[in-house]
């Protein structure tokens, strides 16, 4: 009896690793779909690529993303806090990448710098009206 009571207990810790993280979030798939067919067809794939192909790419993509978030959170665990450097840090050796998202984080600052000098234009024109 004993070895019964053992095996499920081993079992849930053997299958442990990965698959319980995908059954404690079960992901929607398709969600991606059209804009990966978007961005495949942009990058020379066929106007409408296989949706098998598709959902392989989205995998992929996801995978990636969760992977580095998870990173991302195990290094910004260490000083109590995630941060965007985090994920900076993450894909420091990856230059294009790197580069790429320090653009987008310099049209962000400059997009709400941008909303915020208009908001008080409008301020402005409420208040002499």
């Amino acid at each position: 009896m004993s070895n019964s009571a053992a095996g499920p207990s081993s079992k849930s810790k053997a299958g442990s690793s990965q698959p319980s993280e995908t059954t404690s979030f079960k992901r929607k798939r398709g969600v991606f779909q059209k804009d990966l067919q978007h961005m495949m067809y942009g990058f020379g794939d066929d106007a409408n690529p296989l949706p098998e192909t598709v959902a392989l790419v989205e995998d992929i993509v996801v995978e990636y993303v969760t992977d580095l978030a998870h990173n991302a959170q195990d290094i910004g665990s260490k000083r109590g806090k995630l941060s965007v450097e985090d994920f900076l840090y993450q894909i420091r050796k990856d230059f294009p990448k790197l580069n790429r998202c320090t653009e987008l984080l310099s049209m962000q600052e400059e997009l709400k710098q941008a909303r915020k000098a208009f908001e008080v234009d409008e301020e402005k024109l409420a208040s002499i009206e």
